[in-house]
């Protein structure tokens, strides 16, 4: 996923209100940016992290830069959370996850499941729908390169309510996936936060073994593009 204008470098002053930040810019200008992440972002939002942010033309936009990126030591981090869908539509559709290749149609947030859309939905012809359910993952607790990225970063009973309804999707005869999406390049795998949501880690184990299937893909980040890297192995201990 290429961003479609170049991105704007300045440091964080601090995230507020959960959907705002003020940034210092490169020349000295601070400005309030949107904050497209609902979660604790718990790990990538010190003070004074370089960051990149999106300029927004729109007119109807009230806040004209979108927060994107946050370097954490020497890795920038991802934290924008409408971008993963995007991200895993085009490598599915150019089949670097190997997972979810093969479909010739690939849709997003199609309406399924109890009152609910899923994040992507592969059909083909000749095979078995498959569900796509995307998480973003940012957090990594331990200073060590090729530790272990970590979700959720909060308690999700919304993640939890996927689960099950992919547990349905499996039931009625479908394919579902979780895709973990690990937006920086310096984790060596993924671990299920089980001491921030033990429920949400439990729901996982359930709908494993009931037939969900779960992907975990690094990214690489830059400040120019943000694509899928290869696999994470997941780790299900508590």
């Amino acid at each position: 996923m290429d961003f479609p204008a170049p991105l704007i470098r300045g440091t964080l002053v601090r995230r507020y209100k959960r959907f705002m930040a003020d940034v210092d810019l490169d020349d000295g200008t601070r400005v309030t940016a949107h904050c497209a992440n609902s979660g604790s972002m718990l790990t990538v939002q010190p003070p004074g992290a370089e960051v990149w942010l999106s300029p927004q033309d729109s007119p109807k936009r009230k806040l004209k830069y979108t927060w994107e990126l946050v370097r954490i030591g020497d890795h920038l981090v991802g934290i924008n959370t409408n971008h993963p869908n995007a991200i895993v539509a085009e490598a599915a559709a150019d089949a670097l996850i190997p997972q979810l290749a093969g479909y010739d149609t690939v849709r997003r947030e199609v309406k399924y499941g109890r009152n609910s859309r899923i994040d992507v939905l592969l059909s083909h012809p000749d095979r078995r729908s498959c569900y796509v359910e995307v998480k973003n993952v940012t957090m990594k607790r331990g200073p060590e390169v090729g530790g272990p990225a970590e979700f959720p970063d909060a308690v999700t009973a919304r993640g939890a309510k996927h689960l099950d309804e992919m547990i349905d999707m499996v039931a009625a005869g479908h394919r579902a996936v979780m895709v973990y999406v690990v937006q920086r390049g310096d984790c060596g795998s993924l671990r299920i936060a089980g001491d921030i949501d033990p429920a949400y880690l439990e729901a996982l184990q359930r709908a494993l073994a009931l037939g969900v299937e779960a992907v975990c893909v690094s990214c690489s980040v830059t400040p120019e593009r943000v694509a899928v890297t290869g696999p994470l192995p997941l780790d299900l201990d508590p």
